[in-house]
């Protein structure tokens, strides 16, 4: 009797150790990740500055005219009257002026 009582807590152990694994493969490969990425996301919108060129997420280049809380107003084209106020989570790719000027 004592050697069935065993084996079944041993199984019971095992299967916990299990689901303790499991927990921790998707931390690391799924929760952390993210959890990164919406770091750096935060840290590129709190770097964000007058005179930046930004890629909307809908794929729009502009340059950045003013910054509020949550809202940016940003110039799309050359024609300089396409102005568009956006939330800042709009904001997928920020490329800063000196950024530019060395990359050509």
């Amino acid at each position: 009797m004592n050697i069935l009582m065993s084996s079944s807590s041993n199984g019971a152990f095992m299967s916990i150790i299990w689901i303790v694994v499991l927990f921790a493969f998707m931390y690391f490969f799924m929760i952390r990740p993210q959890q990164k990425e919406t770091k750096t996301k935060n840290a590129m919108l709190a770097a964000l500055a007058v005179g930046d060129t930004v890629l909307t997420t809908s794929g729009f280049y502009g340059v950045v005219i003013d910054i509020q809380e949550d809202t940016v107003i940003v110039e799309f084209g050359s024609n300089k009257n396409c102005r568009i106020p956006m939330q800042k989570a709009a904001i997928a790719a920020v490329e800063k002026p000196e950024d530019a000027v060395e990359s050509k």
